[in-house]
């Protein structure tokens, strides 16, 4: 078989042959000799930057290489100038792989990685994806991604959805109708697997449900449901679930870093603790005990062309008190630090707590397909939902009360019913905004 995916990584400088074996060597180390590695890793990667890379190094001034929480905390803004004045000595953005962040977080930003860092990223991919019988280079993907729409950058992505194995389905507009002409590539190809952003992919369980449709009785050769980039819920999971008739797992990860944790066989988020050190951190930067909310901060232990060193990704999260082999597990994801709300006695409360709490009111039916909460003043706040219906003033009347008990009373809110919700330029729901 062409191995088109091992090929197209070949000719782009990415030396995944020398990659794959050190990361399953690092994914056989445990305990003590895992957590060995990982601190010899942290700190040749800090030496490095301190020594060959000016920006870090004007960044990091009062840093002890040798005491860990006297290094700075990096934050996207930090990161927004240009990429030139970010690259160690000796690369340059043509012998570097160079994206860009989604700017899902409000602060987008141009990266780099040198390209064995990337081979890295994904070794971790194929091996991550592998404990689900997914092979890069035969699998067919169903992607639910967004897709660039002018002419250029809509046939670079299909050229590379060839390479990669994949077909996509873009998620910019998935009313029925659409939904509808995307079920026949569903009888006809030999999807193995759907990746995609986790809304997407469940409005399309919804569709099926309510069609009366069972994804695997169309495409047998389906194995697994991977998604990605937005919160999962419980019940969304088991709706996609029965719907899809096989498993759903869950990923988090970062483009500008690599797979941060990944749903195992087991049904633990395991942390990547092979290619990143991952640390929840409090306001001043110290860890705080497993089992504790705080902001997910993570160090990249290969990439020498650009320092993203106790890097602030703008997460909240917690760490467990289990482990896997002695290395991490994520126990969950509390939301963007960015997605707070501050309602008018002072209090704050993270802004997916009135995505929960209305959801757990209106999905109840099917009526309201999707969903986003947007605060515009400390007391008002919008919701803008796509339905078959009309929301009536009683299932108004719930929600309001609903949320007057789980956070407080005298808040305003205006629902307004939209054909189709406004998404990243990459296709992204992003489920609550603060505008204040």
């Amino acid at each position: 078989m062409l191995r088109l995916f091992n090929l197209s990584l070949r000719l782009n400088g990415f030396p995944l042959s020398e990659a794959l074996p050190e990361f399953d060597r690092r994914m056989s180390l445990e305990g003590t000799e895992h957590a060995a590695f990982q601190e010899a890793k942290k700190q040749e990667i800090v030496a490095f930057h301190l020594s060959h890379n000016p920006f870090y190094r004007a960044l990091a001034q009062k840093a002890d290489p040798n005491d860990w929480q006297s290094l700075p905390i990096l934050t996207k803004k930090d990161l927004q100038r240009p990429l030139a004045e970010r690259l160690s000595d000796g690369y340059t953005e043509q012998n570097v792989y160079v994206n860009k962040t989604s700017g899902s977080s409000g602060d987008p930003f141009v990266f780099a990685k040198d390209k064995y860092a990337h081979a890295l990223t994904w070794a971790s991919n194929i091996r991550r994806f592998g404990w689900y019988g997914v092979d890069f280079n035969s699998s067919l993907q169903a992607r639910f991604y967004g897709i660039p729409l002018n002419f250029k950058g809509y046939w670079k992505e299909r050229t590379k959805d060839f390479f990669l194995h994949r077909y996509r389905f873009p998620v910019f507009d998935l009313s029925d109708a659409v939904l509808e002409r995307y079920l026949p590539h569903f009888r006809t190809k030999k999807f193995d697997y759907l990746n995609g952003y986790t809304s997407s992919i469940v409005l399309l369980a919804k569709f099926l449900e309510r069609r009366g449709i069972v994804l695997k009785d169309l495409c047998p050769t389906l194995r697994v449901c991977i998604v990605t980039s937005e919160m999962l819920f419980p019940d969304d999971k088991a709706l996609m679930e029965r719907q899809f008739g096989v498993p759903v797992v869950n990923e988090y990860g970062a483009s500008e870093l690599d797979l941060i944790a990944f749903e195992n066989p087991q049904g633990a988020w395991q942390v990547n603790a092979e290619t990143l050190f991952v640390e929840v951190v409090d306001d001043t930067g110290r860890a705080v005990p497993n089992g504790s909310e705080g902001r997910v901060v993570i160090t990249s232990l290969d990439n020498r062309a650009h320092p993203f060193i106790r890097y602030d990704i703008g997460d909240v999260g917690v760490l467990s008190n289990a482990t896997i082999s002695g290395k991490p597990i994520l126990e969950k994801l509390v939301g963007r630090t960015n997605d707070i709300a501050v309602l008018p006695s002072g209090k704050t409360s993270p802004g997916l707590t009135f995505y929960y709490v209305t959801k757990s009111i209106i999905s109840d039916d099917g009526n309201v397909q999707e969903f986003i909460i947007i605060q515009t003043a400390t007391d008002q706040f919008t919701i803008e939902y796509v339905s078959r219906d009309i929301l009536t003033a009683d299932q108004i009347s719930d929600i309001e009360k609903a949320i007057a008990l789980y956070l407080e009373p005298g808040l305003s809110f205006e629902f307004i019913r939209k054909d189709v919700l406004d998404r990243s330029h990459r296709g992204k729901l992003k489920q609550f905004r603060s505008l204040v």
